[in-house]
């Protein structure tokens, strides 16, 4: 405990001198200058396309530093570059580009409520062929016990296709582990495909396809449809806007009498049959910032109509859902509420930095807030499914995974400090299937 304020001091006070040591000077362009051209410098392995969908100032027109700071979020929010500039020379409008890693043969890892920290090896390519495709290889393990739980997984994304506005998401995983929540042996292997399809500036349509086959349960395939309004300045480490987004997705095609479960000696085949149900899906995000500070509000509400079987109830605990206790077997449920009020102060903004020839940036961030956790099975929640929390910490900004959070969370119900380590936004961490 000692050894971790120690670190958290020292942290807050290197970034304090670093955060007021200067000003931002990405921007060379008089305010009102007529672009006669753009060019761009930089980019070695990103195709000139991928930056040219994200601009707003366009050549016949005058330059606005307003449209620029935008472009500039819009750029960085693709995760390929450390640092973004322009400068005007005469008419010519000239974007800098300094391009974060591409190859990443690393150490990987992962947090969740239920396997904690999992650590193993990567190869990620975050641009593949220069179009903003990122695909990603990855073996992880649990710590304690060490290879009692295992994942293996591929992703592949872009938030193009063939120069559509057509996001894709592929993951294929193969779990083997032990689920301590649900008690229960996980086998199990996953194919999912998500869609995006951007009709309009803020409005996508939004497609799901997944097929799920559970050793001991049964084959769940997935199909959901909906729409998502997105009003914010970046996806990643967003400060300013609002997303609102509704799904609607069937799980399952069978019942109990549909379970491939086998009864061995000491082994309940209990909850393990086939589902049968719908998830109404609500999410919704808002954001604002006042000089460093940026105030975020969010809800996360999945009601689960049907029939749903034990080994898939909500669980509640952790870094990843709510931070007033660490995920056990005793807080589970069909629907879920997830609710979050949080507060954060740029401490350093993001900085581009370079180490041996690899690129990259970093960031901190203080944060402090609250979470609100509803879990019930039938009918209308009451108070007595509700369990509230303040937490507090420390977010370092890094590139491929975000953030690195590190934080306290206190419940008055629990009477005791829980502390967390966690990777990438919650808000995105709460919507994995294994969390």
């Amino acid at each position: 405990m000692k050894e971790y304020v120690k670190i958290v001091c020292l942290a807050f006070g290197i970034a304090a001198v670093a955060a007021f040591a200067g000003v931002d000077s990405s921007v060379g362009c008089p305010e009102g200058t007529v672009i006669s051209s753009i060019q761009y410098e930089g980019l070695e392995h990103t195709k000139k396309r991928v930056v040219d969908r994200e601009l707003l100032n366009k050549a016949g027109e005058t330059f606005s530093a307003e449209k620029f700071e935008l472009e500039k979020r819009r750029l960085q929010d693709l995760d390929l570059f450390t640092s973004v500039s322009a400068r005007c020379d005469g008419g010519t409008l000239t974007y800098s580009f300094v391009e974060i890693f591409r190859w990443i043969p690393a150490p990987a890892g992962k947090t969740t409520d239920r396997d904690g920290l999992m650590l193993g090896v990567a190869l990620a390519n975050l641009n593949v062929l220069g179009e903003d495709i990122r695909a990603e290889i990855q073996y992880r393990t649990a710590l304690d016990p060490l290879f009692d739980k295992n994942e293996y997984a591929v992703y592949v994304s872009s938030p193009y296709l063939f120069g559509l506005p057509l996001g894709w998401n592929f993951e294929f995983l193969v779990t083997d582990s032990y689920d301590d929540i649900h008690d229960f042996e996980e086998k199990s292997i996953l194919v999912d495909l998500d869609l995006d399809y951007k009709i309009l500036p803020h409005l996508s349509l939004l497609w799901t396809v997944a097929g799920r086959d559970l050793q001991d349960a049964a084959f769940l395939p997935e199909l959901g449809m909906g729409f998502a309004f997105d009003y914010r300045d970046s996806k990643l480490d967003t400060r300013k806007g609002v997303y609102f987004e509704y799904m609607l997705t069937h799980v399952g095609e069978g019942d109990d009498s549909d379970s491939n479960c086998l009864v061995e000696e000491g082994y309940s085949c209990k909850g393990m049959g086939g589902e049968n149900f719908w998830e109404l899906l609500t999410d919704a995000r808002a954001y604002y910032t006042v000089s460093r500070f940026v105030t975020g509000a969010t809800a996360l509400v999945r009601y689960r109509p049907g029939d749903v079987e034990f080994y898939d109830y909500f669980s509640h605990g952790g870094v990843n859902t709510y931070r007033g206790r660490y995920a056990d077997g005793e807080r589970l449920g069909v629907h879920e509420a997830l609710l979050n009020l949080e507060e954060r102060f740029i401490l350093l903004d993001r900085q581009p930095a370079s180490i041996a020839g690899v690129n990259f940036f970093y960031g901190l961030q203080l944060v402090a807030g609250f979470d609100g956790s509803l879990l019930w099975d039938s009918g209308r929640p009451g108070w007595e499914n509700y369990e509230g929390a303040v937490y507090g910490g420390v977010h370092l900004v890094v590139p491929a995974v975000d953030r690195l959070r590190f934080e306290v969370g206190y419940s008055p119900d629990r009477g005791e400090p829980k502390f967390f380590f966690g990777m990438i936004e919650k808000v995105s961490t709460s919507r994995w299937r294994s969390r």
